[in-house]
């Protein structure tokens, strides 16, 4: 019931409406049940009455039962708009409390859950809470009023024949609530079959480039398939039961009016009921049709909605595991003094990833982590705008401990060019001044021109307003890495971080890039994860990290001569760049005057 309450408290955010909706509720309710004594009057005065005057009762009768056929109208239309304007907007607040909450929840969760099932919990199971609030809570109230109303007034009106209708009334709604629970358990697995339909479509669409790259796109067909022909059968099965289901329940609701009519007539008979009072009693009965056939139905909507309730709050109650301290006060504009100290680090408490890690990174230094896959140079990085927090030990920026201060004024400080690129299907202009919105045009192309691309966007036909695709997907791997590399530096950050933010590109495209980044870095603290030999060579330090502890630190020169792991590394990846690079310098040198710097080609 939490779980419903709390659904329901979604609607007590629009107090007036919602108590505007209750009133068209009661009043909807009210002017249906006045019609059925309507009527039995208009019979029974219509009979008793003299020849002359029959004509103006029945008249009269007539058009009350318009009005209140009117007014009814009028009440419903009411209770329609205000209950799907309230179902509407809790929806559109669920939407938006749920997207609020993913943008704030920490990498760790989202690294937990996959974007299908999250996509699915904020289109179908808000859909299904939208239903909820529309038909299971408002509807329900009206049917509950008409029900309880029409049976008091069966009751009053004749108590032997309420006795044999009732028993029929209990049956239909004891087999369609039946029916309804058999439907609620096939409605979930619907729901969790649309959920696993959209993680697989999702992934599929995503990955279509690996797909067709490794020739499984029949694969990728039948695992669809097989997922589309399971929600098929739910679907199936669930409308094949309702098929049975109306025909029973219609039967059942015709044996009672047979039955309301055989003993009705019988009363009559006896002088104990009139013809108006059983015409009465019979649409009473009539009216109950619906709120009792819909009794199963209000049942699944409820389950539903309880099941797609749980899913919705689940990432609502969620708790990131970085968390801001209460009254955290803003980081300032800082120098860029960087403190690892004794920082541990594990996504569980079984498997760490770092080790006892120190690092000193002076303002301006260039910090350059090298080390095998999986020994923990991007955790480094992610830790340091907090992205996950530390498991043990201290981060600390110009003597404060990043734990400490604000989120977001942390994160201004330190600019990422990540791994994995990712750019938004936008211009390539709305792409350079995503994180700096109010650049202006001499700001964007400065920054793209520090990362050696500006040349390449001047030369599309639309230049900046060139509209990039999906994730960037009408750009090559250096070119969609070099627009990430200008959106960084548009930033202005004092901390810099390059997650192998060259490895996408070819050996010149590096040179040019590295040419920027040069003058680009200075003044500025820079980590950056290494795979090439020139990022090696010009880091004021080297640190080389394996399953995730330090094992040297120091410059290049230094290491080269310890004969440790670093030489090692440098005999299996780095000594061939060398030999490459010295066989292609004199070419690269062309692209650049000797005249022009790089300071002076940004200016």
């Amino acid at each position: 019931m939490t779980i419903l309450v709390r659904l329901i408290a979604l609607a007590f955010a629009y107090k007036r409406r919602l108590a505007l909706a209750w009133l068209c509720v009661i009043g909807a309710g009210a002017f249906l049940l006045i019609n059925p004594k309507l009527l039995g009057w208009a019979i029974d005065f219509g009979i008793k009455t003299q020849h002359q005057d029959r004509i103006w009762v029945l008249l009269a009768a007539s058009l009350a039962i318009l009005g209140a056929a009117a007014m009814r109208g009028l009440f419903a239309y009411g209770q329609q708009y205000l209950g799907e304007w309230l179902s509407q907007r809790v929806a559109y607040d669920l939407r938006n409390n749920i997207y609020n909450r993913l943008q704030r929840l920490s990498f760790a969760y989202h690294d937990s859950h996959q974007t299908g099932q999250l996509m699915s919990r904020a289109t179908q199971d808000v859909e299904a809470v939208q239903r909820f609030i529309q038909m299971g809570a408002l509807r329900a109230a009206y049917f509950v009023l008409v029900l309880v109303a029409a049976l008091v007034l069966m009751l009053l009106d004749n108590w032997r024949l309420a006795l044999v209708s009732w028993p029929f009334l209990v049956v239909i709604s004891a087999t369609s609530a039946r029916f309804n629970l058999i439907q609620r358990t096939i409605w979930m697995r619907v729901q969790d079959g649309l959920a696993r339909l959209t993680t697989v479509l999702q992934e599929s669409l995503s990955g279509v480039r690996v797909v067709k790259a490794f020739g499984r796109e029949e694969q990728e067909i039948a695992k669809f398939d097989k997922e589309a022909l399971a929600l098929f059968n739910d679907s199936y099965h669930s409308s094949r039961l309702q098929g049975v289901s109306t025909p029973a329940i219609t039967g059942l609701w015709m044996l009672g009016m047979a039955a309301t009519i055989w003993f009705g007539g019988r009363e009559i008979a006896l002088g104990r009921l009139t013809q108006g009072q059983l015409a009465s009693f019979a649409l009473y009965l009539t009216l109950l049709q619906m709120p009792v056939r819909s009794l199963g139905f209000l049942i699944t909507v409820t389950a539903r909605a309880y099941s797609a309730g749980q899913r919705i709050f689940e990432i609502l109650d969620a708790e990131s595991v970085v968390k801001e301290l209460p009254n955290a006060p803003a980081l300032g504009r800082v120098r860029g003094h960087v403190l690892f100290q004794n920082v541990s680090f594990g996504y569980n408490a079984v498997s760490p990833v770092l080790t006892n890690i120190n690092i000193d990174a002076q303002p301006g230094q260039v910090v350059a982590l090298l080390g095998p896959t999986g020994s923990g140079k991007t955790t480094i990085v992610n830790l340091l705008p907090r992205f996950y927090d530390v498991t043990d030990g201290r981060i600390t920026i110009d003597g404060t401990d990043i734990r400490t201060v604000t989120l977001a004024s942390l994160r201004r400080c330190i600019a990422i060019v990540q791994q994995d690129v990712f750019l938004f299907s936008a211009t390539i202009r709305d792409n350079i001044s995503y994180g700096a919105p109010g650049a202006s045009q001499e700001q964007i192309e400065l920054a793209a021109k520090a990362a050696r691309i500006h040349d390449f966007i001047v030369g599309l036909p639309q230049g900046y307003d060139t509209w990039v695709g999906e994730r960037g997907i009408t750009l090559s791997g250096g070119q969609k890495q070099r627009v990430a590399i200008a959106r960084t530096l548009l930033l202005d950050p004092p901390i810099l971080v390059l997650d192998d933010s060259t490895s996408s590109v070819d050996t010149e495209t590096e040179y040019l890039i590295q040419q920027a980044l040069q003058e680009v870095m200075k003044g500025r603290t820079t980590f950056v994860i290494a795979q090439r030999l020139r990022t090696v060579k010009m880091a004021d330090q080297i640190l080389v990290l394996n399953k995730g502890q330090m094992v040297e630190h120091g410059r290049h020169e230094e290491l080269i001569h310890h004969k440790g792991f670093y030489q090692r590394i440098y005999d299996l990846e780095l000594r061939d760049q060398e030999e490459a690079l010295s066989k292609k310098q004199p070419l690269v040198h062309q692209t650049t005057s000797p005249s022009q710097t790089p300071a002076q080609e940004m200016s």
